[in-house]
């Protein structure tokens, strides 16, 4: 145990800052380019090229690693750009670069690209399958998932022997990185883009879904406390973790100095006399009477409780956005754009899906039409989850009728939830594939089952390379990201060498959480007591009228739905060229599932009068309203 075995990485989004940084003592420095990256709201932040070979040097000179942001998701038009912007890394030849996209993984492989990768928080990293299928690509590095427990990156770092990284000060997400397209849909501006517009920070008052009464009032009940581990530098160092991460790229030159300087003296001075440390009282005083936020440890020692949340807003330091109305599906800017939008190339009809929560559901749906059924997966409460004699049985129902059953996997996944996956395929069912949420199901699959694997929404596949590596692991299909506009959407169909499904109706998630909102907020709620209060339904109201659903799966994840259900039915000839459309059923009772799938069956098939309606249903656009996602390096929008 000793310096070299441990790495302070500091944040740099300016040059100041990065003299800072170095000067204070980091032993590492992370930063960004002009584009592709997380932080690309201010343009006087980040490195053009010529800054980002000086900051190389300047940061080599002095025995200092660099590392570069190349991790946000890459929308088609951006391939070529990012392309030209890897090749002169690779002249430059920082000391990694930081990863999302599946698409850089693959071009740095085919381009020859001799930089290591480190795979970013972004990737949703939660399993010992992920981890080794990413080493395979080169990746030497993961910033793990932050809902995991020091306890759980332990394990992981011994059973796989990759360096990991960890978030030891800074502003935190409340949803699963990666999992959170709130900002795109709503804003047309992701937070897989570096453009978040932060709805974790608005106010929000729980009601009862069903009465609409009142349950915790108005506050910022998703506004995450900032990260701060100062107080428990021991046990990251313990646990196996390599690089102790600042974030802070926006924050000004001296706030970098302050809070990398205090850290590197109490690092050093743990690994100086680990047996005779105690912490400076002194330095933690004034690194708590400095604080932006308040402080919290999220998950690291488990689940965070309300005194981690900033419920009254006091300390939040800046208001991105507040709640706007989300578009109906017949918004005048919505008819406008597929007025103008030509539509997908067609080389045939595409197959209709649906993802449906009971086996009822599932006859519902194939007897009103569908081609293709996902069952499994998580349900949500009230709902139970799938029995192995009711996968059989759907099995059963669907073959007869000469249609496919695809098995569907958690879009997160840690290494209990694969462990009882696993279990599934010991029993001899014999679906027709395996719809797959992240890299870690994906590659145990491929160990268990010859079955077709199906890649689901949770990949945010944005971008024609992407659908290449992932047709290379062996994927038969994937799934557009819900925060791509109609040209992008259409783009990827068009040139993806991957069948393309797109979701076309039914309700989507926003964020999907570790966590417990009936802990956090839910009056006279005890677990033990009161377990039944979950098998209620629950929702989030935000200050411009929207009604999010909540609902909590089996593996006590909580999903937060936007306030429209998705309604692509009018536009749906716009459609017709990707490899399949699909209904997301699972809020559905039987009876609307067969109404929903009839109607998308009729207009697939040119059938008149394909509309319906669904009672005290709203319907939205999703992410449709916009042309296209807003990118990173200012191209056309």
């Amino acid at each position: 145990m000793d310096k070299k075995s441990v790495e302070l990485l500091a944040p740099a989004g300016q040059w100041e800052s990065l003299v800072a940084a170095i000067e204070a003592g980091a032993d590492a420095v992370y930063l960004g380019g002009k584009a592709f990256n997380m932080r690309v709201h201010r343009t006087d932040f980040n490195f053009d090229d010529a800054q980002l070979k000086a900051a190389i040097e300047f940061a080599h000179a002095r025995g200092v690693k660099l590392y570069v942001t190349l991790n946000n998701l890459i929308s088609a038009e951006e391939i070529a750009p990012l392309e030209k912007y890897l090749a002169y890394l690779n002249e430059i030849q920082p000391d990694s670069i930081l990863v999302q996209d599946l698409a850089v993984i693959n071009l740095v492989r085919k381009l020859g690209i001799k930089i290591p990768m480190h795979a970013s928080v972004m990737m949703n990293t939660h399993n010992f399958h992920t981890v080794e299928l990413l080493k395979k690509f080169g990746i030497t590095r993961v910033v793990v998932g932050r809902e995991l427990t020091l306890t759980e990156v332990s394990l992981l770092k011994e059973r796989t022997g990759i360096e990991v990284e960890y978030f030891m000060h800074g502003d935190m997400c409340f949803a699963e990185s990666g999992q959170c397209i709130h900002s795109g849909v709503v804003f047309g501006q992701s937070g897989n883009r570096g453009r978040c517009m932060k709805p974790c920070r608005w106010t929000y008052k729980l009601i009862d879904e069903e009465t609409g009464a009142t349950l915790n009032d108005w506050s910022y009940k998703l506004a995450l406390n900032d990260m701060c581990m100062f107080r428990n530098i021991p046990d990251l160092i313990q646990a196996g973790v390599v690089s102790f991460k600042i974030e802070g790229r926006m924050r000004p030159a001296e706030f970098v100095r302050r809070l990398v300087s205090t850290y590197r003296r109490e690092i050093d001075s743990y690994l100086a006399d680990p047996t005779g440390y105690a912490v400076d009282e002194a330095h933690w005083d004034n690194l708590y009477k400095n604080r932006v936020r308040d402080f919290t440890t999220t998950f690291a020692f488990g689940a965070p409780t309300i005194k981690d949340i900033g419920t009254t807003g006091e300390r939040e330091p800046r208001i991105f956005s507040r709640a706007v109305v989300e578009p109906s599906f017949d918004d005048d800017a919505v008819k406008n754009i597929f007025a103008e939008e030509r539509a997908i190339k067609s080389s045939g009809k595409p197959k209709l899906s649906a993802r449906v929560a009971t086996l009822e559901s599932a006859r519902a749906a194939i007897d009103s039409g569908a081609d293709l059924i996902y069952v499994g997966g998580e349900v949500f409460k009230p709902l139970k989850p799938w029995t192995l004699a009711e996968l059989k049985k759907a099995v059963e129902l669907a073959h007869t009728a000469g249609k496919k059953i695809i098995l569907a996997t958690p879009r997160t996944s840690k290494d209990k939830d694969l462990a009882e996956l696993a279990e599934i395929f010991s029993r001899a069912i014999n679906f027709d594939g395996v719809l797959v949420g992240n890299l870690g199901a994906l590659n145990l699959i491929k160990t268990l089952t010859d079955a077709p694997i199906y890649a689901d929404v949770s990949f945010s596949l944005f971008n024609p390379v992407a659908a290449e590596f992932l047709q290379s692991l062996g994927a038969v299909q994937a799934t557009a990201s819900l925060e791509l506009g109609f040209s992008q959407v259409r783009s990827v169909v068009e040139n993806s060498p991957l069948p393309i499904e797109i979701i076309v109706h039914g309700a989507t998630e926003s964020m999907i959480c570790d966590h417990d909102f009936a802990k956090l907020y839910l009056p006279d709620y005890d677990e033990f007591a009161t377990p039944e209060k979950l098998n209620r339904h629950y929702a989030l109201e935000d200050e411009a009228g929207e009604i999010h659903s909540l609902r909590v799966d089996q593996f006590k994840r909580w999903h937060i739905f936007f306030g429209k259900q998705l309604c692509l039915l009018p536009y749906v000839e716009k459609f017709l060229g990707a490899a399949a459309l699909r209904i997301e059923a699972q809020n559905y009772s039987p009876e609307i599932t067969a109404q929903v799938v009839k109607s998308y069956r009729a207009a697939i098939d040119d059938i008149p009068n394909s509309s319906f309606l669904i009672p005290n249903c709203r319907f939205g656009a999703g992410v449709y309203r916009f042309k296209q996602s807003k990118n990173s390096i200012q191209l056309s929008s």
